[in-house]
This record gives C-alpha cells, sequence and structure tokens, in this order.
C-alpha cells in the first residue's frame, strides 16, 4: 500500500484562503442580493398606525404631517428619522416607532403636561412636568396656570423652587401666580393679591425658611394695624435678619410737624 502524501503546508494554507474567499463572495453576493429585493417596491408601507396620548392632536392629522417626510419601504424606512417627525409635531413630547409586519408603522406618543407658562405674556412658551420648556398653542392650557421665568436651561429649577414654594403660601390663602429666577440667582414671587416679594438668592431650604419666618411674622404685623395678608402690597426679604415691608392703607412716614411763628406766642 503506497503512503499517503503529506500536502505541503503552504498548498493547504492557499486552499483554505481560496474556500474563504469564496465563502466571503457567496456572501457578499447573497447579502447585496437581499438588499436589492428589499429596496424594491414589493413591501410598500400601507399604513401607519397612531396610539398612546393624542389629546392634543388628531390621529389623521399626525399621519399627514409625518407620511411626507418618510422615504422607504418597510424594511428601508428609517424610524429614527419617523421618531423625529413625530417628536417636532407641538405636543408630542416623545414617540417610540416601530415596524409591524408586514408593512405597516406604529407610533406610540407620549403628549406634553402643561404645568405652568414660561416667560412673558407674549410668550407661547410652557413648561412640562419634567421642568422642560416647549413652545406649544397656550389657548390649549388653563388660564390659572402659575408663569415662571428664568434661564432656560434652569427651568427645572425654578419649576422645583414653585413646589417647594406653593405649599407653603397655601395655609394662608394665597398662591403664587408668577416665579421668576434672575440671571444673578435671585427668587422673585408675584402672589394672586398682585404683592411682590423679593426672596433673595439662595437653594430651595433656605429660600423656603426664610419664607416661613416672613409670613409668621408679617402676620402678626398686619394685624396690629387691623389689616390681613391680602394688604401687603411688596416685601423685601434680601436684608439680614429683616424685611422691608409695604403694605395698602398703612405708612409709617411721620408727617412734618405744623411750623410755629416764633412771633406769636
Amino acid at each position: 500500500m503506497a503512503d499517503s502524501i503529506t500536502v505541503p503546508f503552504d498548498v493547504r494554507l492557499m486552499n483554505i484562503t481560496a474556500n474563504l474567499v469564496f465563502v466571503g463572495c457567496v456572501l457578499v453576493l447573497m447579502a447585496a442580493g437581499a438588499w436589492w429585493v428589499l429596496r424594491q417596491p414589493f413591501f410598500p408601507l400601507a399604513a401607519i398606525r397612531v396610539d398612546g396620548e393624542v389629546t392634543h392632536n388628531n390621529e389623521v392629522t399626525l399621519r399627514a404631517n409625518v407620511a411626507p417626510q418618510l422615504s422607504g419601504n418597510f424594511f428601508t424606512v428609517d424610524l429614527a428619522k419617523a421618531r423625529t417627525a413625530f417628536e417636532s409635531v407641538p405636543w408630542v413630547r416623545k414617540a417610540v416607532v416601530r415596524r409591524e409586519f408586514p408593512n405597516r408603522l406604529r407610533a406610540t406618543l407620549t403628549e406634553q403636561r402643561a404645568v405652568a407658562h414660561w416667560g412673558d405674556d407674549s410668550s407661547s412658551k410652557l413648561v412640562n412636568n419634567y421642568g422642560e420648556v416647549f413652545e406649544a398653542n397656550v389657548a390649549e392650557v388653563d388660564d390659572d396656570l402659575p408663569r415662571l421665568d428664568g434661564p432656560v436651561d434652569q427651568a427645572g429649577q425654578v419649576l422645583g423652587m414653585y413646589r417647594v414654594l406653593a405649599p407653603i403660601f397655601q395655609p394662608y390663602d394665597l398662591q403664587v401666580d408668577e416665579l421668576e429666577l434672575s440671571a444673578r440667582g435671585s427668587w422673585q414671587v408675584v402672589l394672586n393679591t398682585g404683592a411682590t416679594i423679593e426672596l433673595g438668592r439662595g437653594q430651595s431650604e433656605e429660600v423656603a425658611s426664610r419664607l416661613q419666618v416672613f409670613l409668621k411674622s408679617v402676620t402678626a404685623v398686619a394685624q396690629q394695624y387691623g389689616r390681613s395678608l391680602s394688604s401687603v402690597e411688596a416685601a423685601d426679604l434680601r436684608h439680614r435678619d429683616a424685611y422691608a415691608l409695604r403694605m395698602r392703607g398703612v405708612t409709617t412716614v411721620v408727617p412734618d410737624a405744623k411750623k410755629t411763628d416764633p412771633k406769636k406766642k
């Protein structure tokens, strides 16, 4: 029996390489063919289904606005682009878009929940419950929402401060109509009575403590003059261990004494 001839290593290496190249070419051709098939108009998008929160938007209008921004078929449509298109619609905060076989997209929406106005009276901006500023038709929200203002990148901090201060005023039958954070970090609040209170600077705990001391003190002061807290016009709490106060119908200015003629006895 003849001995088997050992194939040289370099020949075996060449054979293995050739086989790998052949398999790789086949896979590339198969992938290219599959991609070509998927790009053909054999799998068109037949429908876009919208569900979730659509209180401020009409499902038909949503589809009409988003569909022109989409291209490709069921397999090639860009889901990230579709999500961006839905989230660009007013009142839509978040959209989750996925394919539903065989030929449909499904978008599940989460709407913005406005908790306050943002900026001045002419602004169309609102603040959602996450402290994010967004633009929408302000006529669709309640008129009794508070108005917040400050640097936009600190909107969450302003909303957080409002949530701390509002409950402090409630036992005194007072409501926060406006809260503003200045560029220098000072807080100002306007109440439903029209009173403007300068709260000064500081974190929420510090400002809240300062306010609580003021409300207890000013209540006693108002009673001394036969007034209530609704008579407060303005207060400035930025003074150390004291505050300045202006109250309707109350003055601490002493009128000048009538001048006496020195010739008269």
